[in-house]
């Protein structure tokens, strides 16, 4: 597949179906190119024609141009210290199956077992590729350290390829839900924006000229030591008001815990704020004060004005908005661009679509490099 082939499929891809009045404006080409750049990948079923459809040109109707429902299946995973949550997907990381399974042996062994025994499960026909996604260093497919296993140079796509069958595409959690928002998601078409994930940690990603970012930072997780609020608690860290202490679950729910005297949950303690129990509404508020702090520095440093909410925490948002906005328009400059907000709600299944969203991704650069 040639560069032009490539990022015709690619548009497609990521925006499709469209006409082919607008493939040609988006990618700059005249309808003949088109034509002739479309011709092999019609051919070789990657994509489809479309029934006509007036697009208010002159001349007859246009056929628009989709990628193929059957181009492929895919499956996402993300692991977390005690957790496996698996996705199987179509070539749009929309998910067509799921299932969980508790990890009680981290060795690199269990692990990729569980992995394999999961991929299995899951009975989907036509895998092309599987992503994995976790918290930690990654590199090439090797996890160079991910401290909640307890792994150190662990060459994790090795390992799963001759027993899958399948490219195997292993990516920092973060770097990849940040992907699969670039490509699927709420930042789809989006020249930059920000993302910050809420739940048992807090992670930040960034996306500038339309690429992610991939520095060796980005797999740190430097955002959550992000200070937002001078007086509040300690992260495990030891630094008072961090984004960690301030926007986790376990640090939420721990003050609330204390404060009731009584095991609170995160869903019950969303719960509680939203209907004014005192101290829940109390911790949740300034919850939302510092995320809305953090929105505002986001903007601020990095220039871009988008931001996606996502994580199985970001429930939060929901119960505290008016916190969080009344946060960033204070620390916003008045002339600045007003910061638009997008919620993804999927909760932590989330996590393992962006894992299929890399599996996606890299499965395009295959067929292009094949060319």
């Amino acid at each position: 597949m040639s560069d032009s082939e490539a990022a015709l499929a690619r548009a497609v891809l990521i925006h499709g179906p469209l006409s082919r009045r607008d493939l040609t404006a988006r990618l700059g080409l005249s309808a003949a190119s088109l034509t002739r750049l479309a011709k092999p990948l019609l051919d070789s079923g990657l994509l489809i024609e479309l029934d006509d459809v007036a697009d208010g040109s002159i001349g007859r109707p246009s056929r628009p141009l989709d990628i193929a429902p059957d181009a492929g299946r895919f499956v996402g995973i993300k692991l977390t210290g005690d957790q496996l949550v698996a996705v199987g997907t179509d070539i749009r990381a929309e998910p067509v199956a799921a299932l969980e399974r508790t990890l009680t042996d981290r060795s690199p062994d269990a692990v990729s077992a569980a992995i394999v025994d999961a991929v299995g499960a899951l009975d989907l026909p036509g895998i092309v590729g599987v992503g994995i996604s976790l918290g930690g260093n990654v590199r090439d497919g090797v996890v160079r350290y991910a401290d909640f296993l307890g792994w150190g140079e662990v060459d994790l796509a090795g390992r799963l390829e001759p027993a899958l069958g399948v490219p195997v595409t292993v990516e920092n959690d973060l770097v990849a839900l940040t992907e699969a928002e670039r490509w699927f998601g709420a930042g789809r078409g989006l020249p930059g924006f920000t993302t910050i994930t809420i739940g048992a940690g807090v992670g930040y990603g960034l996306v500038v000229a339309g690429e992610v970012v991939r520095t060796a930072d980005a797999s740190v997780g430097t955002g959550g030591h992000i200070p937002l609020d001078p007086y509040g608690p300690l992260c495990s860290g030891g630094h008072r008001g961090c984004a960690q202490a301030m926007l986790s679950s376990g640090s939420i729910t721990a003050q609330v815990s204390a404060a009731l005297g009584r095991p609170v949950g995160y869903a019950e303690t969303l719960a509680l704020a939203a209907d004014g129990e005192a101290v829940a509404r109390s911790v949740v508020a300034g919850a939302g004060r510092a995320l809305g702090r953090f929105i505002a520095l986001a903007a601020n440093l990095s220039l871009q004005s988008t931001v996606v909410l996502a994580g199985e925490g970001i429930g939060l948002f929901g119960v505290a908005e008016a916190e969080v906005r009344a946060e960033i328009s204070a620390g916003r400059d008045p002339e600045a661009t007003p910061v638009d907000i997008h919620v993804d709600d999927s909760g932590f299944r989330a996590w393992a679509r962006g894992a299929a969203a890399v599996a996606v991704q890299a499965a395009m650069a295959r067929m292009q490099s094949a060319r």
